[in-house]
């Protein structure tokens, strides 16, 4: 099929109002997952039988599942027997979320596990409240050795949010399904949309490399 830059131009409204949509999934599922795999680290690190292999248990349950029958779940099974009510942008947001969170807490855990020990004496030595510890000794120096590892996922996240048309989220790439059906030309909606992917994923990616870089010579 020729290209048409007219159909071309006429498509990037609608796929810039997608795009918007794809980045609020990303960045709102990000926070999910970075701050419930902070916590299951955080369980799994304390220690205690039972909860530690809860954790362990619903980790391992996630990361064996595909994303994709999560989301289907989620929304058409857990939703009405919960008697919930989400959004499909909702639904979504939670789903990744809470998927990303599970390997987020391994990196988390390896961050942690990578403080010298040291540091835990001195902490230890110094007489300071265990919270104490956490907040000025531990964390401050595993999250800047994960970033990159998180800011990976962040990139994931944002190339896996098309999978969330199944339940009816009108992303980048929807809006390009839709562009398609409407005006039977597919090539320049969908080629403007992975080009708005690539504009967007490789500047991330840069940064991250650059983390990465900080973080070796730290």
């Amino acid at each position: 099929m020729d290209w048409s830059w007219e159909a071309a131009a006429n498509s990037v409204p609608l796929l810039l109002e997608g795009l918007l949509v794809t980045v609020e999934i990303t960045l709102l599922a990000s926070v999910v997952a970075y701050a419930f795999g902070l916590v299951f680290a955080l369980i799994r690190r304390a220690g205690i039988p039972v909860l530690s292999q809860a954790v362990l248990l619903f980790i391992e349950f996630v990361r064996s599942t595909p994303l994709l029958i999560q989301v289907f779940v989620l929304y058409y099974v857990i939703q009405p027997v919960g008697g919930m009510t989400l959004s499909p942008f909702a639904t979504g947001v939670i789903a990744l979320g809470v998927h990303y969170a599970t390997y987020a807490a391994e990196v988390y855990r390896a961050g942690i596990e990578a403080v010298p020990k040291g540091q835990w004496e001195a902490a230890t030595a110094l007489n300071l409240p265990r919270s104490r510890v956490w907040t000025a000794v531990v964390l401050p120096q595993a999250v800047p050795r994960v970033l990159p590892a998180l800011g990976n996922y962040t990139i994931s996240m944002f190339k896996e949010t098309p999978l969330l048309l199944a339940i009816g989220v009108v992303d980048v790439l929807a809006r390009a399904k839709e562009v398609g059906a409407d005006t039977f030309r597919v090539t320049e909606p969908y080629t403007l949309a992975g080009v708005l992917f690539l504009l967007v994923s490789l500047p991330a990616s840069i940064l991250v490399r650059r983390l990465e870089r900080r973080a070796a010579h730290s």
